[in-house]
């Protein structure tokens, strides 16, 4: 039986190698993604037993994205197979200062935008579960997704699970008032809060003088036991400052800064989240917890593709002030 359940879309991604822009590309480098699932697969990579649900079509494609998850340990068993519907594509173009990079999505009618309440057994795949994840990309794919996402919160609460939930404000997929008012209503469901400013503010029209101001008034809001805000500093493309804050109990408590040189940023926030889960599951505390995320999300800018494939050592030795000479 999983510890940690995770819902939500996954897609097969696209990307130009040597910098190139869609229109040059003649090849294209394809894997895996998507942030729930990123989550599932950095818990796995942590030692934590993880299922990831969602409704892939029964395609090359959508196997392709379930063995892709099954290879790194994530349970697929409560994954919804469709007939008929498509697999999302999204594909990441590569830029460099001044040009940054950029998404393109290919995923409206995607199986997972079809999920309704009901299709998940979620008795049977919330047993023993600890942990229960999802994001506001999962609502925000359809209004049957949404209802989706409610019945699938209010599952995982009745299970007795942990239930963290990742804001996720996508502009290409909804509004921020359409974000708003279906999100609302889901936040009575959550413990656990991962967001960013930005989200925040697009989100609930909450903004603070400083990142844990903006914290405290979520938590004042909405009742959370901890809210986790990632942050991020943009040096240049390739050269971001990472850090993160949890607040908990009344305070904050700030992560540790790295410059990180970046491979792949894409699914760094998740990897934030599921070093936080892991490390709250083990006992920690909010401190400990919030300086193993960030390290162990600082690691991932350094791997392709969506999922963070670092491991606990190399975060502690990050923690640790670990060299960067080679290690033999």
């Amino acid at each position: 039986m999983p510890t940690v359940v995770t819902l939500g879309e996954a897609m097969i991604r696209l990307s130009p190698p040597d910098f190139r822009r869609l229109e040059q590309a003649t090849s294209l480098n394809m894997t895996a993604g998507g942030a729930e699932l990123n989550v599932a697969v950095g818990l796995s990579r942590l030692g934590i037993d993880s299922a990831w649900v969602s409704r892939l079509p029964s395609n090359a494609l959508g196997r392709l994205c379930a063995n892709r998850a099954r290879e790194l340990g994530v349970d697929v068993s409560h994954v919804v197979w469709s007939a008929e519907d498509r697999m999302g594509l999204y594909f990441v173009e590569f830029g460099a200062a001044p040009r940054p990079s950029s998404v393109l999505y290919d995923r409206a009618g995607s199986a997972v935008s079809r999920l309704q309440p009901g299709m998940v057994n979620w008795a049977r795949a919330l047993a023993g579960a600890k942990w229960f994840h999802t994001s506001g990309i999962t609502p925000a794919l359809s209004d049957s997704c949404s209802a989706a996402t409610l019945e699938a919160l209010q599952q995982a609460k009745n299970a007795g699970a942990k239930v963290s939930y990742d804001l996720n404000y996508r502009a290409k997929l909804w509004s921020q008032d359409k974000a708003r008012a279906v999100q609302t209503g889901l936040m009575e469901y959550v413990d656990v809060l991962f967001t960013t400013e930005e989200d925040t503010k697009r989100v609930f029209a909450i903004e603070g003088k400083d990142y844990g101001e903006v914290a405290a008034k979520l938590t004042e809001r909405f009742g959370f036991q901890a809210v986790v805000i990632t942050l991020r500093e943009d040096l240049s493309v390739w050269h971001n400052r990472w850090s993160a804050l949890v607040y908990a109990g009344g305070q904050i408590y700030h992560g540790p800064a790295y410059e990180v040189e970046i491979v792949d940023r894409v699914g760094a926030g998740d990897a934030c989240s599921a070093g936080f889960i892991f490390k709250t599951l083990a006992g920690a505390s909010p401190q400990e917890a919030i300086d193993f995320a960030v390290a162990f999300s600082a690691i991932k800018h350094t791997i392709p593709g969506d999922f963070n494939l670092a491991t606990e050592e190399e975060a502690n030795r990050l923690l640790a002030g670990g060299s960067l000479r080679i290690t033999r």
